[in-house]
């Protein structure tokens, strides 16, 4: 008989064995560790996006536009959301408004729900029904701002759904968010273009095809990818809407 321990199954740990196990369960838990820390530093920092639950409610008022996806133009604004200002509207989960707005297209509007932040980029999640869309009770004269064209321009940057970028996942962008952005971009919620380099301050631009139409099929094949595009760019509001040429679409990486 050796006198080496020697582990059974249904039988109690020898104590001989009993350190060198601690030992091996104590290096594996480190080896996990270590490879979560590793791979959480190499993934891109996503910043101070997310839900603004802190803020409250936000219940403002404006002027609708619906053309290709739902913005507000505020002229009424809240704690935290100015007059002036110009936001994106999305439903909750991975559903966009343009149904519940096209009815109130061009009209003044009073828009309640919570606000997503990641730096300048702002959207709205509306409540559900009339709580979080409805026409004003008031006449108020519609004043929609006129855009301003700032030309034709080559960007280099990333196209994903403005919901999810604007903090409701995290990563909200990049290749591991991919599906989920092509779903939120299907579902109607605003495709928005982060660009590389900013345009007049701006990195965060609203994208939609030629002359103002919903972002194009080309486009899908390059969500959530680095591209370089072409286009034209529109200030509405202090909002940037950028025109692309799907035809001008390339990969960068």
């Amino acid at each position: 008989m050796s006198d080496q321990p020697y582990f059974i199954g249904y039988a109690g740990i020898p104590s001989g064995l009993r350190l060198f196990l601690l030992f091996v369960a104590a290096a594996i838990i480190g080896l996990f560790a270590g490879v979560s820390l590793v791979s959480g530093s190499a993934q891109d920092d996503p910043g101070d996006a997310s839900f603004r639950f802190d803020l409250g409610r936000q219940t403002v008022t404006g002027v609708l536009e619906v053309t290709p996806y739902p913005i507000l133009h505020v002229t009424e604004g809240s704690e935290h959301i100015e007059a002036g200002t110009t936001i994106m509207l999305s439903g909750q989960g991975k559903n966009g408004v343009l149904e519940r707005g096209a009815n109130l297209a061009g009209q003044v509007v009073v828009a309640s729900g919570v606000m997503l932040t990641r730096g300048e980029l702002q959207m709205l999640q509306l409540r559900g029904g009339r709580n979080g869309l409805a026409a004003a009770d008031e006449a108020v004269p519609v004043v929609m701002p006129e855009g301003q064209s700032l030309g034709r321009w080559r960007l280099a940057g990333e196209i994903c759904d403005g919901k999810c970028a604007a903090g409701a996942m995290r990563p909200g962008t990049g290749l591991r968010h991919r599906a989920c952005a092509e779903v939120c971009l299907v579902g109607g919620i605003p495709p928005v273009f982060i660009s590389a380099a900013p345009v007049e301050g701006e990195e965060f631009l609203l994208i939609t095809g030629p002359g103002g139409s919903e972002l194009p099929n080309e486009a899908y094949d390059h969500i959530a990818t680095f591209v370089s595009v072409e286009g034209e760019i529109t200030r509405r509001g202090d909002l940037m809407v950028f025109e692309i040429d799907p035809a001008t679409l390339e990969r960068v990486q």
